[in-house]
């Protein structure tokens, strides 16, 4: 073994630190697959704060690189390695613990979303932060990319649910930021600034979530249009006067790619669908009455409703399957553009405009409630002109939700795979500003090198 990593290994506990290739292998890139991930030289499968720490210090004196990693689940590459790094996983932190006076769950970065809604949920109380991988997806990777997920168009996104953390920087202090309090604004929100920085001002190690009264009993619309462009404008209608807890849009493509998976008894001709939900208490039956009317008002060919707690989840799981459906098709390359919602009907004709321009496929699911989309650029690897025209279509997309007042990510991050178009959104002197933070906290440049910003 090199002897650095003699040295690493003798201060972690017995087996946190892998080197065999084909161990390593596995932590080489997240959910994105970008091919141009890099080599890492070993991984640290971290049991603790004191890990971290261990880690980081060692990586200071090495000037070794290291690229914090959840769960795997991130669709930016914002845990791929870089060649010679050390990959610091926090998959194995999960414990979770719920304290129901406070309404406050303290969760190690390492527990699963659906865990912690599970815990929560025993003391009649709910995590609303709900990505579509929730299952998969890790708390400390949620923290870290802002994630939002299908409520949150009603319920925030995660930065909302942060009271405070348990951060390691990069010199190996831990430092505690915020706690269990609902108000709390002395000094600084440093929490927030950790919330959302992707693994390159620190390493979270604890978490502090709020949480809230467990979800009322949800109502289910779906409503199906012969055209994308009327799903928008319905979107637009619903959302002037209402906030429904899910406004969910799947076109012709996603619903198709879904049956194809798995028979789940959507209209295969539909061109889109609205999944909404409403949980409005008290008063459901006349939000879901507005729904339906703006979405036949819109031109919807069929509008269904129903309380049934079943059916609304059938509808759901529909939804959530779209990304591993997808998969099914090619190679991806997954976009996460987020526009104001009256931009909504624009920027999906944009989309399809560019689809037909690049002469590519372009399936588009999207949080339409808050004007989040996830155009997926599907592709033949094998072919190259079809990789250039993919890659083209993405950097246009990208460039249409900045022209509109956008975002190029609503909830995934920035990663590896978007830091280029980062300085067209947010302008020079903001990126100078980035970095004079990122500098501060890690002056030797070790946390994750290339995410978010070019090394």
């Amino acid at each position: 073994m090199d002897p650095a990593l003699a040295e690493l290994a003798a201060e972690l506990p017995a087996h946190a630190l892998l080197t065999d290739a084909d161990q390593v292998e596995g932590y080489r890139r997240d959910a994105a697959a970008d091919p141009k991930a890099g080599h890492p030289m070993a991984v640290v499968r971290a049991t603790s704060t004191a890990d971290v720490q261990c880690v980081l210090r060692w990586a200071g004196r090495h000037r070794v690189p290291v690229v914090p990693r959840g769960a795997g689940s991130g669709l930016s590459g914002g845990a791929n390695a870089v060649d010679g790094c050390v990959v610091l996983t926090t998959e194995r932190m999960r414990d979770i613990r719920i304290d129901p006076d406070n309404r406050v769950a303290v969760v190690q970065p390492g527990a699963l979303n659906a865990d912690v809604k599970r815990a929560a949920a025993q003391h009649g109380l709910w995590y609303p932060p709900d990505p579509a991988s929730v299952d998969i997806s890790s708390i400390g990777g949620n923290t870290a990319t802002n994630a939002g997920g299908l409520c949150c168009v009603k319920y925030g996104v995660t930065s909302d649910y942060v009271l405070g953390m348990e951060v390691v920087l990069a010199d190996g202090t831990a430092v505690t930021l915020g706690g269990p309090r609902l108000k709390d604004v002395a000094g600084l929100s440093l929490t927030k600034l950790f919330v959302g920085s992707e693994g390159i001002l620190g390493v979270i190690t604890r978490v502090t979530l709020r949480l809230i009264p467990a979800q009322s009993q949800q109502s289910t619309v779906v409503a199906v249009f012969s055209a994308v462009q009327d799903a928008a404008n319905a979107v637009v209608a619903i959302t002037a006067t209402v906030r429904p807890a899910m406004l969910e849009l799947m076109d012709h493509a996603s619903i198709n790619a879904v049956e194809d998976y798995r028979r789940m008894g959507l209209d295969r001709s539909a061109q889109a669908l609205l999944l909404i939900q409403s949980d409005a208490s008290g008063d459901a039956a006349t939000e879901v009455a507005h729904i339906v009317d703006a979405c036949r008002s819109c031109g919807a060919t069929e509008v269904f409703a129903t309380d049934d707690p079943e059916e609304g989840a059938g509808f759901t799981a529909a939804r959530r399957v779209v990304g591993l459906a997808l998969m099914q098709l090619g190679t991806l390359l997954l976009e996460d553009v987020t526009v104001p919602i009256p931009e909504l009907p624009a920027l999906l004709a944009g989309i399809h405009r560019i689809a037909t321009e690049c002469d590519i496929l372009i399936c588009v699911v999207a949080h339409a409630g808050d004007g989040n989309t996830h155009p997926v650029v599907v592709f033949d690897p094998d072919d190259p002109d079809a990789r250039a025209r993919a890659e083209r279509a993405f950097s246009e997309v990208m460039d249409l939700a900045i022209a509109m007042g956008g975002t190029i990510t609503g909830e995934h991050g920035v990663g590896r795979l978007k830091r280029d178009w980062l300085p067209k959104q947010l302008g020079d002197d903001v990126i100078m500003l980035t970095r004079r933070v990122k500098d501060a906290l890690d002056p030797l440049g070790i946390l994750n090198p290339g995410a978010v910003l070019h090394p």
